[in-house]
């Protein structure tokens, strides 16, 4: 790591560059390195941030040409993030809290905020953060962080070694980063595990808590209907001989479990005796092979939350009914008191939130993986297009409410709207299946080029390349929908009259009908002095005297096709047979120059993240981004 920082701050010489031609290049490099990272080297901040920051705050051309304009956009995005964490090496400036318009009230009356607030985002690394954890960790980071100025912590709820993975966490401190949550210490429940073990004790050898077998069906049965186990009774000294089976992870040890003893005839079923450990004799990624038994979350989150100083335990409202239960063991345990705030989660319709699910998709090979375009995890929409911006603001308008609502993704992206539409540079696509080819008459007889605005209102955007010519190509769809002698717009060029076209039967359709045949050719004839406002259609068009691009555009369908899963649905009954659409196009030489992680919008397409650059031999791959309109 040490080699890799001092690279670095090598490296930032060179964008002390004021020559805006000499600074892209080391910005554009630093732009790609930093696709989905939140810090130059590693995990946490480092030398290799504080010198590449302040180099960039010094200097005034990145800044404005290529930061503030958004033309580097995961360099802005970092640069926003360090400047909001407390280091001193970095001058911090004043920082308006980001939910000041966002529309929601954070004055929830939460108690006791006098005394401090800690605050903790506790995921179980089971899998990747999703848009629904994507709130609870940011709201969990604004009230610590924004509204309060106390701690966050992120602690993994590691109790389950069936199904976690050291990759699962790596990811998911890299999701925090990405999302712009500042935490301020990193810990594991799998650090208390001994203390959890002692308490268990506690509760047996006061009475509060007993050793079962009861069959798993047969128990839900009886927690339904109220019925109390055989074993509730049992005595204290049988239920921790059982313990100690079920530590050694022995055969017989295996049928057990430890429940609370609370109150079976409660209305509410989260205090019926829940089950507060298991044996599980499989290595944990962290303890290895130390442990058998494994504390559940109901019995463990309220004991580490206590010991850890957390203040206010803000999670979502589907742990409403878990409330009494948390509270009972932090009384049960004489552990000191700990607050509960609930806030809606985030649904949206159409749309996975299940780790179980979503891992059965990634593992039987139904989408590409966890940072599939087409998955609700954080990765996932950032990969198809979602600026974190975007996505904080969307959160904190959510704001804390308890109100659940299935929410449709129309207004997630037209959020994501406002943020690239004033910075996404414009480029011009050409669908390659039965492109039209074009004489331009009146064009000039050798090819000319020209710079034009990469973007109509914000020339801070930077230029691009447009060749003029006689030849050029269009879209089949436009050409079949001129009429001859029709005037029409040439975008960035001006007005010509479509003077002949050229018909052969559509091979897809052999019918011997006027909508069954494709256009070939094209003449056209420049007529420059005419009015562009007067033209009901403007077309996009490519001069085939430059080195096209080829581009390889995707947009996505939803992949369940109920807005809503109930109990009894079947995943592989809901899923969308098809969820991936490729059109093959060819892009100006513009494109080229685009890297990975860039958003751009090709004219009368829409917006689009470039997926993957272009590489001789491989076309470029861009997602289309929704824009609120269309999902």
């Amino acid at each position: 790591m040490d080699a890799q920082i001092a690279e670095w701050k090598k490296r930032a010489e060179a964008l002390k560059a004021t020559n805006p031609k000499q600074v892209e290049g080391p910005l554009a490099e630093l732009d790609a390195h930093l696709t989905l990272r939140s810090y130059i080297v590693g995990y946490q901040l480092t030398d290799a941030d504080t010198t590449v920051w302040t180099t960039l705050k010094a200097n005034n051309v990145a800044n404005s040409a290529f930061i503030k304009s958004g033309r580097m956009i995961n360099v802005a995005r970092w640069f926003n993030f360090i400047s909001e964490s407390a280091h001193p090496a970095v001058e911090l400036p004043v920082r308006t809290p980001v939910a000041k318009d966002a529309g929601a009230s954070y004055d929830i009356g939460l108690p006791d905020v006098e005394k401090g607030v800690v605050t903790r985002f506790p995921p179980e690394p089971s899998g990747y953060l999703h848009i629904g954890h994507a709130k609870a960790a940011y709201l969990n980071y604004y009230f610590a962080h924004e509204k309060y100025n106390g701690k966050m912590i992120v602690r993994f709820d590691d109790t389950n070694p069936t199904k976690e993975k050291q990759e699962y966490q790596d990811a998911i401190l890299e999701d925090c980063h990405l999302l712009g949550v500042k935490y301020d210490q990193v810990t594991y429940t799998s650090d208390y595990f001994q203390e959890l073990y002692e308490l268990c004790i506690k509760m047996i050898k006061d009475g509060k808590a007993y050793a079962d077998d009861t069959p798993q069906e047969q128990l839900r049965t009886e927690r339904e209907k109220r019925i109390e186990s055989s074993h509730r009774n049992d005595s204290a000294e049988d239920s921790l001989a059982h313990f100690e089976e079920m530590k050694k992870g022995s055969q017989e040890g295996t049928k057990w479990f430890i429940r609370a003893k609370i109150d079976m005839s409660s209305n509410n079923g989260a205090m019926r005796d829940p089950v507060i450990y298991r044996c599980n004799p499989q290595p944990h990624h962290r303890t290895g092979s130390k442990w058998n038994i494994y504390p559940t979350y109901d019995f463990a989150c309220p004991i580490v939350d206590s010991v850890e100083g957390v203040t206010h335990a803000l999670r979502t409202t589907e742990y409403n009914d878990r409330d009494a239960q948390y509270q009972w063991f932090i009384t049960a345990l004489n552990l000191r008191p700990v607050h509960n705030w609930n806030f809606s989660r985030m649904n949206f319709v159409r749309t996975l939130l299940s780790k179980r699910k979503l891992t059965k998709l990634v593992d039987t090979g139904r989408v590409w993986g966890w940072d599939d375009p087409r998955m609700a995890t954080v990765r996932g929409i950032a990969r198809r297009g979602m600026t974190i911006p975007a996505l904080q603001e969307f959160i904190l308008k959510q704001g804390p409410s308890k109100n659940i609502n299935l929410m449709d993704w129309t207004n997630f992206w037209a959020t994501n709207k406002k943020f690239i539409d004033p910075i996404a540079p414009r480029y011009t696509a050409v669908e390659g299946d039965h492109k039209v080819t074009c004489t331009v008459f009146g064009a000039p007889e050798a090819p000319r080029t020209e710079e034009k605005e990469l973007h109509a209102k914000n020339a801070d955007v930077g230029k691009k390349k447009v060749v003029y010519s006689k030849n050029i190509i269009l879209d089949q769809a436009d050409a079949q929908s001129f009429g001859e002698d029709e005037e029409i717009t040439l975008m960035n060029w001006g007005n010509a009259i479509v003077r002949k076209k050229s018909y052969s039967l559509n091979p897809l359709n052999l019918l011997k009908s006027s909508e069954n045949k494709i256009v070939t050719e094209l003449e056209l004839e420049l007529h420059l002095q005419g009015d562009v406002k007067a033209t009901s259609k403007k077309i996009t068009w490519l001069s085939t005297d430059q080195e096209l691009v080829p581009v390889t555009l995707y947009d996505f369908d939803f992949l369940i096709n109920k807005d809503k899963l109930g109990e009894d649905d079947q995943l592989e009954e809901v899923l969308t047979p098809e969820t991936e659409f490729k059109t093959e196009c060819v892009a100006d030489c513009n494109v080229a120059g685009l890297k990975e992680g860039d958003v751009v919008q090709f004219d009368r397409k829409g917006y689009f993240r470039i997926d993957r650059a272009f590489k001789h031999g491989e076309s470029v791959r861009a997602f289309q981004i929704p824009t609120g309109k269309k999902v």
